[in-house]
């Protein structure tokens, strides 16, 4: 769009009538809307850290729930910023939600019945901790928000966790808030929450059981052992795609509506929850609404990680150095498309144990389908951010696996190389990658000569990445050689270079 087009559109998505209860009405049959009277709706749940993957994903199955159970409305906290109470308030917390798969579809949801900014409002963020309607809390603040360290644990020297510690009652943090608000409804003898962490972090309610209770313990030895034997912190496991929102989304939305929404969201159509079957709380029917419940979301989380992400790295290093810039258009290429799901088929499926309730080769199917989604426009550069932090755990777990199984890696060592050649790339063209190793990785790049020996020598000596048990396998470090050679031609020979290592018909 140009700039002329997008101010146009900006000045008639200006004059439209704002989306609330009062303009409900007005959208037309083509949009989803609450099938459920809000009024009558009660807040059952407590959501730290509203962004947009909350509205695309938990948001999105509370609605379902509301349809049915009145009682799981949403009271949205955010823990620092302004802007989702004054987007979202004036629209009575109403927004738009786009689906997008090979065609668009347009829901209203209304699960957000109220929206409080913890800093400017924090009493009544603590009075709905301690509601006896309160059952549940979830949370979507990143890995950053818990305040943890290096070793996992929370680290009682961090600013917020300092300050919640010297005035406990007013607390700043995420572990600040749940100590106060778990104290308080010990206090008012209520029933016990159960706490649920959304965030991709490994082994999340575990870590943050652990964070609460340690801080807990610095407070009320009594309390921290209460929370300890009361309060259930699953584990869980959540995946969609989720673009930002632009303003060529708020054009589509304003078209699609009839009405302007200061803050749409949109995603693709594949979302899956998965929470690990441990609550301490009544809990709404997690099944009737789409969600997964298990006793081994570690097995889902494993799957994800190898299957998905690590197709998706691979997918973003090979997919650059031939020249794509979408994962869409990398799945456009037929033999990249055939190499991954191949790798994925034959390379990572065998060193997983398929959890209850998971078909692996349909998991696989159903992700190589998310791949080619045209109206999802995935950066294969954004992808490629933090490869050395990556790959470990996408990649070089199954490696390993398959060294240890006497497996071939041929295919494994191909994306390890791609990032090689990828970091190489950007060196050479004075750029770093964005990296927490880029300054290492620039002078490794930059030092590199395109001799696929010397070249991947120096890679395979940075430990922060590949162990040296790893980096002295023979079998690996010649197959991430020869990878490294294969990729070195230019880019319209590499899908062609892939077909090598694909089995014959």
């Amino acid at each position: 769009m140009s700039g002329a087009d997008a101010s146009s559109g900006r000045e008639t998505r200006q004059t439209l009538p704002r989306l609330c209860e009062a303009t409900l009405s007005r959208i037309g049959p083509g949009v989803a809307r609450p099938d459920y009277d809000r009024q009558s709706t009660s807040v059952g749940v407590v959501h730290f850290g509203p962004g947009a993957f909350h509205r695309v994903h938990q948001a999105w199955f509370f609605e379902r729930m509301l349809a049915r159970d009145p009682r799981w409305a949403i009271c949205a906290v955010s823990l620092r910023s302004e802007s989702l109470q004054e987007a979202l308030a004036p629209q009575d917390g109403l927004y738009t939600l786009a689906i997008r798969d090979e065609s668009v579809a347009f829901q209203v949801i209304g699960a957000l019945r109220e929206i409080l900014v913890a800093p400017r409002q924090q009493e009544a963020v603590l009075r709905r901790l301690r509601d006896a309607r309160t059952r549940l809390v979830t949370i979507t603040v990143t890995e950053k928000g818990y305040c943890l360290g290096a070793d996992g644990e929370i680290d009682l020297s961090h600013p917020d966790i300092r300050h919640d510690l010297e005035t406990p009652h007013t607390p700043l943090s995420l572990p600040g808030y749940l100590v106060e608000g778990l104290r308080l409804r010990r206090e008012a003898g209520l029933p016990p929450l159960t706490v649920i962490s959304c965030d991709n972090l490994d082994d999340n309610g575990a870590r943050l059981r652990r964070a609460v209770v340690r801080l807990a313990e610095t407070r009320d030895y009594d309390l921290a052992r209460w929370i300890e034997s009361e309060i259930a912190f699953p584990r869980t496991m959540v995946d969609s795609i989720t673009p930002a929102t632009t303003d060529a989304l708020r054009e589509e939305v304003a078209a699609a509506l009839g009405l302007q929404d200061r803050w749409p969201v949109q995603r693709e159509a594949f979302l899956q929850w998965v929470i690990e079957e441990r609550f301490s709380s009544q809990v709404p029917d997690w099944e009737q609404a789409g969600v997964t419940l298990t006793d081994d979301v570690s097995g889902y989380d494993r799957a994800k990680l190898r299957l998905l992400n690590g197709a998706h790295s691979t997918l973003a290093y090979v997919g650059l150095l031939a020249g794509f810039a979408t994962v869409a258009q990398a799945m456009s290429e037929p033999a990249l498309a055939v190499f991954v799901r191949t790798m994925m088929l034959e390379d990572i499926l065998p060193t997983l144990r398929p959890p209850r309730g998971l078909g692996l080769c349909a998991y696989v199917e159903a992700i190589l389908k998310r791949f080619r989604n045209p109206g999802i426009e995935h950066a294969l550069a954004q992808i490629a951010w933090d490869g050395s932090k990556k790959l470990p755990v996408r990649l070089l777990g199954t490696i390993h696996d398959n060294l240890a199984a006497g497996r071939p890696i041929a295919r494994l060592c191909v994306p390890i190389a791609a990032w090689m050649r990828f970091v190489r790339n950007k060196a050479l063209s004075g750029a770093r990658a964005v990296d927490p190793l880029s300054d290492e990785l620039y002078d490794i790049g930059r030092a590199c000569t395109g001799e696929p020996g010397q070249d991947v020598a120096r890679f395979l000596a940075l430990r922060a990445v590949f162990p040296s048990g790893l980096a002295a396998e023979p079998g690996f470090v010649a197959g991430v050689q020869r990878a490294y050679e294969l990729l070195g031609a230019d880019a319209r020979a590499i899908p062609e270079r892939l077909r090598d290592l694909l089995p014959r018909a």
